[in-house]
């Protein structure tokens, strides 16, 4: 099931949409530190709108210093299992394929800042 501000971000802000194992793997070895947007079921989570324009907002606090892709519905339980982010909405963090870390749930603005930075600076030891 899709939302609405899910869409957005793939219409408006032209994130992709990734849909298998394949579309994973390389996005997240491309250069530069990378997110994923676990969604979860935006009709049983009321999270997952604020989450889709959540995300956005860090990405611009951080100068828009990593990319972004929606994980698909029918690969979303299986990113969830392999890197145990189990809550949804989900930010998966990578650079050069190397899973960083995850914020989980909606958070206060400031834990996000916070989280985010702390997962860029393990980006760039």
């Amino acid at each position: 099931m899709t939302h609405p501000l899910i869409d957005r971000l793939e219409t408006e802000l032209g994130w992709p949409r990734l849909r298998d194992r394949a579309a994973v793997e390389a996005f997240v070895a491309a250069p530069g530190p990378h997110c994923l947007f676990v969604p979860g079921d935006p009709a049983r989570n009321l999270e997952t709108a604020d989450a889709a324009v959540i995300l956005p907002e860090v990405r611009a606090a951080f100068q828009n210093a990593f990319d972004c892709a929606i994980v698909d519905d029918a690969i979303e339980n299986a990113i969830r299992q392999e890197y145990r982010a189990l809550k949804t909405p989900g930010f998966l963090f990578f650079r050069a394929g190397a899973f960083l870390g995850d914020i989980q749930k909606i958070r206060d603005w400031d834990d996000y800042l916070a989280r985010t930075a702390q997962l860029l600076s393990l980006a760039e030891a």
